[in-house]
């Protein structure tokens, strides 16, 4: 049985050669999910991976609800992506994200279309496909995948530039993410509560389910976040 990261990197080689022959230039779109996977003969989930690692190389941009742009390669920097992973631990990571995140949620919340929120729901079908499948590394991808589309709703460009070094180490840390069945029931779990306050327009709600949902994964990862105390008078 061939293994979903054999299948991935060979997924990845194939759409680097694609890429530097033209089949896709700079400026244009890759087709879609699932013509793609139809054509490679793969699952969504694992042209999804592929797909994270070729944006993580800087080859190409996914743009939630519009599909995946082809970058210049010219101006790729393997290097200094995987730089942005390395530079952070997983705590930096989620400390970042705790005081990121939430707020995030909040925002999209207010101001997040049908579609727009439509597109989140698809990120959590394909954790819910892989979590059928009990396949851990799709899981991931999945997951991933979930927080990059919430981040791209935000159109602040600070926010931007942050949370794309964000994401960028998280993708360096996918490893700890393949763990048990029950820890991705658990993170498809609290995704879902979410975005079922984003799609209730409800803010705060929705800013405090991403916090419970940062703070559990600190506990299945065994990290403590330094959270600063929030109490009154405190």
């Amino acid at each position: 049985m061939i293994s979903s990261s054999t299948v991935v990197n060979s997924v990845v080689e194939k759409l680097r050669q694609a890429l530097a022959r033209g089949q896709w230039r700079s400026g244009e779109m890759l087709p879609g999910q699932r013509e793609l996977a139809e054509q490679l003969g793969i699952s969504r989930p694992s042209l999804r991976e592929a797909v994270t690692v070729l944006e993580t190389l800087g080859l190409v941009r996914s743009m939630p609800g519009k599909g995946v742009l082809v970058l210049d390669p010219e101006l790729a920097d393997p290097a200094q992506a995987a730089d942005a992973g390395q530079a952070a631990s997983l705590a930096d990571v989620l400390e970042l994200r705790y005081t990121l995140e939430p707020f995030i949620a909040g925002l999209v919340a207010q101001s997040a279309g049908n579609q727009e929120i439509g597109q989140l729901r698809l990120t959590l079908m394909d954790m819910r496909e892989a979590l059928d499948a009990d396949d851990s590394e799709a899981g991931a991808a999945a997951y991933i995948a979930f927080h990059e589309a919430l981040f791209a709703l935000t159109t602040n460009p600070i926010f931007q530039s942050v949370v794309q070094q964000t994401s960028n180490a998280l993708k360096q840390s996918t490893a700890m993410l393949h763990d048990s069945p029950e820890h991705l029931a658990a993170r498809l779990a609290e995704n879902e509560a979410v975005v079922r306050a984003i799609r209730s327009r409800n803010s705060a709600q929705a800013s405090a389910q991403m916090r419970q949902h940062i703070l559990a994964e600190g506990q299945r990862m065994g990290i403590e976040l330094n959270i600063p105390d929030e109490g009154p008078g405190q």
